[in-house]
């Protein structure tokens, strides 16, 4: 006789265990507590544990002050609105890299339009998510002068914003301490002169960010407060700001344009307020014959930096790593939070760190 066929059955242990739960909470028609659902599904309480935090935070399971647990009747699949300061910026493509991976792991459906840069694209691209009805939106443009009245855009639709880098009006804020980034920035340029130059330093150059507004400019005032602290004898008129609007060929058409009246045997220490414009300064000065005569500093920790800094020969002397492989699941779990009502901080700051050509070397690289 022929052997019975046996039917394969291609089942998913963990996702039977978490319909185990759902049935289960389905049919008690009450509040329960974890034991309850230990003892009556015969998972492991760790199993038991995590899929009833799993089901809570994808908006399935309700949890109550008292810890107990609940079904909540059809769920409905959170959808945010994400605005992408600029698909040609470096930062921003790896901001909308995390953020993309967060919402999926999350289950959150995401509506990605690209601000472009571009105050009037960022004003569309809001009104363009109060029409497709998001329930929230993370908003990256970083024109200050726009951010009002795309703010309120979002507040006559009753929509949460959460306004990255550039704070906006009645949104929450996350970012990073510009202030603070800009500091060390500065006290890394007075450590370098100090270290190779004797402590001589000539100009002190900030190449700013106007558009972005004095938040983002703070970054500058930060640095300079950082050389300040350390290089005494740097004179006050020797501090200059450049506008490079973030972007690598406005700094160095910028710090160009700055070189042609300068003496050749200048020192120049330059905080950037992107390395974007970081990098932009250092095409200026090798262009120029300059590069052993600068020490530059840049925000972000772009690749494009990493690897001058891995040379170890770069002027580019170091970045301030803002984590961005941070921001996607942080912004994320910021939103559901403001949605679910729970409170959260009016500022919301992000890690950062100090890189460079040593940091980069010691610890095997960076990948951001």
């Amino acid at each position: 006789m022929p052997k019975a066929k046996v039917e394969r059955l291609y089942l998913i242990p963990i996702l039977s265990k978490a319909l185990d739960v759902i049935e289960l909470l389905e049919q008690d028609h009450a509040a329960v507590s974890l034991e309850d659902v230990y003892q009556k599904t015969h998972i492991s309480k760790t199993s038991v544990y995590r899929i009833l935090k799993t089901l809570v935070h994808r908006g399935y399971v309700a949890q109550a002050q008292n810890g107990l647990y609940r079904l909540v009747s059809r769920p409905r699949r959170l959808r945010f609105g994400f605005a992408v300061q600029s698909a040609e910026m470096p930062f921003s493509v790896a901001v909308a890299e995390s953020v993309t991976a967060a919402a999926a792991a999350s289950g959150v459906e995401l509506v990605v339009l690209d601000n472009k840069f571009d105050a009037a694209i960022a004003v569309k691209n809001a009104e363009e998510f109060v029409a497709k009805r998001v329930d929230l939106v993370l908003e990256f443009q970083v024109e200050e002068v726009a951010a009002p009245r795309i703010a309120n855009i979002f507040k006559k639709a009753e929509i949460p914003l959460v306004a990255i880098d550039v704070p906006h009006p009645n949104a929450t804020y996350f970012g990073v301490d510009n202030f603070e980034c800009g500091f060390e920035a500065g006290e890394l340029l007075a450590q370098h002169a100090l270290r190779k130059w004797r402590g001589r330093a000539d100009v002190m150059l900030g190449i700013g960010f106007a558009e972005a507004g004095s938040f983002v400019q703070s970054r500058i005032t930060g640095a300079f407060d950082g050389v300040r602290e350390r290089l005494t004898t740097l004179l006050s008129g020797s501090f200059i700001q450049l506008e490079g609007r973030g972007m690598r060929e406005p700094s160095r058409l910028a710090v160009s344009e700055f070189l042609r009246g300068r003496r050749k045997s200048e020192r120049t220490l330059v905080a950037a307020a992107t390395d974007s414009s970081a990098l932009g300064v250092l095409d200026a000065a090798r262009e120029a014959g300059r590069e052993a005569d600068f020490a530059i500093v840049g925000q972000d920790c772009i690749p494009e930096a990493l690897e001058e800094m891995r040379t170890g020969k770069s002027a580019l002397i170091g970045s301030i790593s803002h984590e961005v492989e941070t921001y996607g699941p942080r912004l994320i779990q910021l939103g559901i939070s403001l949605l679910r009502g729970y409170t959260v901080p009016p500022y919301n700051y992000v890690r950062h760190r100090t890189v460079t050509a040593e940091t980069l070397s010691g610890s095997g690289g960076l990948t951001s």
